[in-house]
């Protein structure tokens, strides 16, 4: 399985807008700047976290772009299904069926011992995802990296004026 950068991308930027503390929604521009980031494709992952109900979005010169929930209500994997869908990674086609041996009648997607292997490992990468909040991630950089949340408010405030 492999994501595109936009996951990511929105990661970081979801974290971000964790720290920035007045309320004020940051520009789109302001966000991909602080990464040096295209701010055409940031935008485009950001108005799908703003349809996923991540971040809101203000319209006019002051807008941009803020959390819509509470940093511990917003999941990795809240993240992850509003930038790359919530489709299956591992897609069982049947092929058995096809097999020498394969019978027409049997729906090998819950039969087939490699199908049930790779739904329950994408399960167990649900859940973990599932299981970690933006709040936790938040909290690690913050132990982890104690000048960061501070060094971000100030580089977000000067991006945005």
């Amino acid at each position: 399985m492999k994501m595109s950068e936009g996951v990511e991308w929105a990661l970081h930027t979801c974290l971000n807008l964790a720290w920035v503390e007045d309320d004020r929604p940051v520009p789109a521009a302001a966000l991909a700047d602080y990464f040096k980031l295209p701010s055409a494709y940031l935008n485009k992952q950001m108005q799908a976290l703003a349809r996923a109900g991540i971040v809101s979005s203000t319209s006019g010169p002051r807008g941009g772009f803020q959390l819509a929930r509470n940093p511990q209500d917003i999941t990795v994997l809240d993240v992850v299904v509003a930038i790359e869908g919530s489709e299956e990674a591992f897609r069982c086609t049947e092929i058995l069926r096809d097999a020498p041996d394969g019978e027409a009648e049997i729906d090998y997607r819950s039969t087939c011992v490699i199908s049930q292997v790779m739904r329950k490992a994408e399960l167990a990468w649900r859940i973990e995802l599932a299981g970690q909040t933006l709040a936790d991630v938040k909290a690690t950089v913050e132990s982890r990296f104690p000048a960061v949340p501070g060094q971000t408010r100030h580089g977000l405030r000067n991006r945005r004026g």
